[in-house]
């Protein structure tokens, strides 16, 4: 059964001015409407014409944000692997963990914006190696977040009596969550690892379809799927009725969590006031 709906937003941090998007967190954070807060990892403004406007780093942001923030948790939906080397990812992921009092959601992806890559001479391996990078990261994260020593051997990433010091306040870990669709793939590396899948798309019955496949792929690696909880977008233009349809219809198809995803300029009234209406809507 699908688990009470809790209500997150997401701000993306591009377009926009910085005194506007930290307003915006502090209100939400004192408002109590929302558990979370996200913001995206990318260099370049995505989805939008002009590659040259301003599009803040997220993980530095992010750490800004938590030392502005009491209440919310918080995270990346989610941050691209290819980006940084997953150790470096664990010791960011505990260091903001300690510092925002255990408060952090570590989101984590393959990575798919070649642009980015290209400018900046990162590497941007196939789909195929990108998976492989993505499954042996979420181990590297894993291991060094819970144990005290780790060693680890993969094809791409490798730990050698590592120690990743001091540990996250949350024990054995902050949550992992895993973005993406892919049935073969990204369903079987969130169902060993994830404590938490989003959905990135925005039809009920295609998410009642990848639950199924995840459930599958569950029972393959010996897992509870319930143990795994589920979010989805609600993408602008943000309307009464058909956001709240569109949520209703997400939540009884297997969302634990729905993310209000927010462009510039930032409005913390109207997502406050939207997700009221969807919280009395949805129950």
């Amino acid at each position: 059964m699908t688990r009470p709906l809790r209500l997150s937003f997401k701000t993306q941090p591009q377009l926009g001015n910085w005194a506007d998007l930290e307003r915006c967190w502090q209100e939400l954070d004192a408002s109590g409407e929302f558990e979370a807060g996200w913001l995206f990892d990318h260099f370049y403004p995505i989805l939008e014409p002009r590659e040259d406007g301003p599009c803040f780093e997220g993980w530095t942001a992010l750490a800004f944000l938590a030392g502005k923030t009491s209440r919310l948790r918080l995270g990346l939906m989610v941050s691209g692997n290819t980006y940084r080397h997953p150790a470096l990812l664990a010791k960011m992921c505990a260091t903001i963990d300690v510092a925002s009092q255990g408060r952090l959601l570590i989101g984590i992806g393959a990575a798919w914006n070649q642009t980015e890559h290209d400018a900046y001479g990162i590497e941007f391996p196939p789909l195929k190696t990108r998976m492989d990078m993505l499954e042996e990261a979420c181990e590297v994260l894993d291991l060094l977040l819970r144990q005290q020593e780790s060693t680890f051997s993969g094809e791409h990433y490798q730990l050698q009596s590592a120690f990743c010091e001091p540990k996250p306040v949350q024990q054995p870990r902050p949550p992992i969550i895993i973005g993406g669709a892919g049935e073969r793939r990204t369903l079987r590396i969130a169902a060993r690892f994830a404590d938490h899948w989003n959905y990135p798309g925005r039809d009920a019955l295609e998410l009642r379809h990848k639950l199924g496949v995840l459930e599958r792929h569950c029972a393959e690696v010996g897992r509870d799927p319930s143990t795994i909880e589920v979010s989805a977008h609600i993408f602008e233009p943000f309307d009464d009725v058909e956001s709240i349809r569109h949520a209703k219809e997400m939540h009884e198809a297997g969302c634990d969590e729905l993310i209000l995803y927010s462009k510039a300029p930032y409005d913390a009234r109207r997502l406050q006031d939207l997700a009221k209406k969807i919280r009395s809507a949805v129950g």
